[in-house]
């Protein structure tokens, strides 16, 4: 390979190696979007059941919080099933033209780490917290639901 090749395969893996990384950081920007959405959204909850006797702002407001933990769920999966075909379809192959590889040094040597439990995995981690938040939100909505059905025949008696 001539050296103005060398140098443009050097130069295209520099700009997607920036891509990558700036797609990177939107994940974590859409991640903290998703996050202070849900404890908004869990204080606002809190508030209504402390200040309110009425359940519909409380079985409403638990439905938005079930759908924005599924909204980042998909999120989520979309963000890593991304970052993984930019990495390893794609920056590989350039890699492979380049003196070294560091992103596959880098990756297997990640793999490696979590393969042998080393490594917590922060969309690991992410991915708990989507499930418990979608489980509170799910506990309050099952709650005030019994609580309202119990009301309505209640009343209707």
């Amino acid at each position: 390979m001539q050296n103005d090749e060398k140098f443009l395969v050097l130069e295209q893996y520099r700009i997607y190696s920036e891509a990558k990384e700036a797609f990177t950081t939107r994940n974590f920007q859409t991640n903290r979007f998703y996050l202070i959405t849900s404890l908004v959204l869990f204080l606002f909850l809190y508030i209504f059941f402390a200040l309110t006797p009425s359940l519909m702002p409380l079985i409403v407001g638990s439905i938005v919080g079930m759908a924005v933990c599924v909204m980042w769920w998909l999120n989520l999966d979309s963000y890593q099933f991304l970052i993984k075909i930019k990495y390893s379809k794609v920056l590989e192959e350039i890699e492979k033209l380049l003196p070294a590889n560091p992103y596959k040094k880098e990756y297997e040597a990640f793999c490696e780490a979590k393969k042998n439990k080393k490594a917590i995995v922060f969309s690991d981690f992410q991915k708990f917290l989507v499930i418990v938040l979608f489980c509170v939100f799910l506990v309050i909505f099952s709650n005030n639901v019994t609580l309202f059905v119990l009301n309505f025949f209640k009343a209707g008696v």
